[in-house]
């Protein structure tokens, strides 16, 4: 799993679990396009399911992973151009492997 271990202004945040097939091509896909993320998993990480929460303004707008926060710009599912715009407009670059 990808780290972000360079710094970067803009930030991607992919919350998922660990039995999720979306969530686990999203991840393949951002690795594989070499783009900074932290992946965090919402039921083995309590933090990250009440940020996750806290983000979408309470349970009732959750309806499943992955959901992607990218620079605050928060995608539900595995939604590849939405994400894409999202990466173009805050200008995430890929990182060298």
């Amino acid at each position: 799993m990808n780290e972000a271990s360079k710094p970067n202004d803009s930030k991607i945040i992919v919350y998922r679990t660990s039995w999720c097939a979306f969530c686990h091509t999203e991840v393949q896909w951002l690795e594989h396009m070499g783009i900074p993320f932290v992946a965090k998993d919402i039921e083995e990480d309590k933090a990250a399911y009440d940020e996750l929460m806290t983000k979408l303004g309470g349970s009732g707008n959750f309806r499943g992973v992955p959901v992607t926060d990218i620079s605050g710009d928060i995608v539900l599912g595995f939604d590849r151009p939405k994400i894409q715009d999202a990466i173009k407009v805050h200008k995430i670059e890929p990182v060298a492997a």
